[in-house]
């Protein structure tokens, strides 16, 4: 069986998720380069990605694109400790939180707080505060549901790492390097404590957002 192939810059969020299921399963894996923050996409990601998007996946000759997608497949084709939880209503409560993520979460937080704050000032552009402050109630609102779904537990569903926990985790951890994180992460520690246990893992370690 050959290595499995992930296209992507180290900096995307979704293409950290990808890693992070690799690095959980224990799968070499080669990592191409795909930047697109200088720039339109590359022609050649646009081949693999129809939508012009990040990252795309390649195994065996089966491509495949869709982050959620290429998580599910990892965790089901490759050995190692499983990423999805043994019951339906752990499965569907992961599922829940994935779904909350793509659909909510990612766009506040990534979207308008870390663009303004991170991305544009490496740029050499201005942040946009009114931009930043307009994302902040719905940032708030998105970590306290996910918060109010983990239900205390030492991970996001239950006490071992699932998808959901390495589908928010790249997010969370751009969020929590901004200091506009704190006064949220004040109002709910279970999410501090969580980040704790997640950060300490080989899987974050080995995944920085630059490959360099």
């Amino acid at each position: 069986m050959s290595k499995p192939t992930l296209y992507g810059p180290a900096y995307s969020t979704y293409t950290r998720s990808v890693r992070l299921a690799l690095e959980e399963k224990g799968v070499d894996y080669d990592l191409v380069e795909v930047d697109f923050l200088q720039g339109p996409m590359p022609p050649e990601q646009v081949e693999r990605h129809p939508f012009a998007k990040v990252p795309a996946f390649a195994h065996d000759g089966f491509e495949l694109y869709e982050t959620t997608a290429i998580m599910r497949y990892i965790d089901e084709e490759f050995d190692g400790p499983s990423l999805q939880p043994e019951t339906a209503k752990q499965r569907a409560r992961m599922n829940q939180i994935i779904s909350i993520i793509d659909c909510y979460t990612y766009t506040c937080t990534v979207g308008q707080l870390v663009i303004q704050r991170i991305v544009m000032p490496m740029l050499g552009e201005q942040s946009d505060e009114a931009a930043i402050a307009e994302a902040m109630p719905e940032i708030e609102k998105c970590m306290n549901t996910i918060a109010g779904l983990s239900a205390g537990e030492k991970f996001l569903v239950g006490d071992r790492v699932s998808l959901a926990d390495i589908h928010l985790a790249p997010i969370f951890d751009y969020f929590q390097s901004t200091p506009d994180s704190d006064p949220i992460l004040q109002k709910i520690p279970g999410l501090s404590s969580w980040w704790s246990a997640m950060s300490e893992r080989e899987s974050i370690q080995k995944t920085p957002f630059s490959s360099g």
